[in-house]
């Protein structure tokens, strides 16, 4: 069931997000994330530089997969740039200036997996930060999480000043961690993981992470994942989490078919409430990195396939209903 078409006679909106392509390659806008900093709307969008060739329904297979890379023939990384600007919400325009400046603490990329992945906005203690994965630190490709400040400097161009790469709680031995949602009213706390509840502290002076609440889990026949920020709504936190379901083809090739939900826990950090799983477009790749409030609306983000992003809005008064209901 496409969640955009059940829930658009409520009053909800849906908004593309596109900017001149001039500014970039003219391939896909994707996986976006949204922040209310103060009545501003930051929302970012991740670019890369290849196209996603997908055979969704299961239709028209390419000899390779069903799901293949398709890049410039002189580049074969899989290299993100992010597009920091902000969301107008009544005229429904992403109004940006250029992708966010790293070249400061950039190195050389080890591994063919280049830049700041899904990332998330959040703001702490006063700091505007971008969070995601980051995979071109090792030859192998280890995922960590990494806590990107940035600033807007005076010709409106945002800079990266600092970088912290968290490291996983324990040993600090996993192969990739990603997907941590930040927690927007506890700094430098992230659920790691959803069910059953892993909530972390990252002391990013001292290079610690620590966790500080394990949870029961509720029993569920898929993984849930990581998604979006955790935003408080009353006296509940809310995110937007996926499942990833993998299978074979026809032809028994892999494939992937990734489906969200809304869970909802109370002060204590017990889930109180999963909703059932939905898609946003009936599309099998989709994915949630960012939720955020104003003005008694829900501001959703979600990307489609590595090739469009997308921001869905819609009155708090219909997101408890779906919480109820859903």
């Amino acid at each position: 069931m496409s969640f955009v078409k059940n829930v658009l006679e409520t009053g909800v909106c849906l908004h593309p997000l596109v900017f001149n392509q001039t500014q970039y390659t003219g391939t896909g806008l994707f996986n976006p994330s949204i922040f209310n900093d103060n009545g501003i709307l930051l929302t970012n969008v991740r670019h890369c530089q290849y196209t996603i060739y997908h055979a969704d329904k299961n239709r028209f297979e390419h000899p390779y997969g069903p799901l293949v890379y398709l890049n410039p023939e002189n580049d074969h990384t899989l290299t993100t740039r992010n597009y920091l600007g902000t969301f107008d919400a009544g005229a429904g325009n992403f109004n940006v200036g250029s992708a966010v400046d790293t070249s400061t603490l950039d190195k050389p990329p080890l591994w063919t997996f280049v830049g700041l992945e899904d990332v998330r906005i959040v703001k702490w203690e006063g700091k505007l930060y971008i969070c995601g994965v980051r995979r071109d630190t090792t030859t192998n490709g280890q995922g960590r999480m990494e806590l990107s400040e940035i600033i807007k400097n005076s010709d409106g161009r945002y800079i990266e000043v600092t970088r912290y790469r968290i490291p996983a709680p324990g040993q600090n031995i996993s192969y990739c961690e990603k997907n941590w949602m930040p927690i927007v009213d506890q700094p430098y706390h992230f659920v790691k993981w959803s069910n059953p509840t892993e909530i972390v502290r990252v002391e990013i002076e001292k290079g610690v992470t620590e966790t500080v609440f394990l949870g029961t889990p509720t029993p569920l026949q898929w993984d849930l994942r990581g998604g979006s920020q955790v935003i408080t709504i009353g006296d509940c936190r809310v995110a937007c989490v996926h499942a990833t379901f993998l299978y074979k083809s026809e032809a028994g090739r892999k494939n992937a078919r990734y489906r969200h939900c809304f869970i909802v826990w109370d002060k204590d950090w017990n889930i109180v409430r999963i909703t059932n799983l939905f898609s946003f477009l009936d599309f099998e790749i989709e994915f949630c990195c960012g939720m955020t409030i104003m003005d008694d609306r829900l501001y959703l983000t979600f990307g489609i396939q590595d090739n469009a992003a997308f921001i869905l809005s819609m009155s708090i008064d219909t997101l408890v209903d779906i919480l109820k209901d859903g």
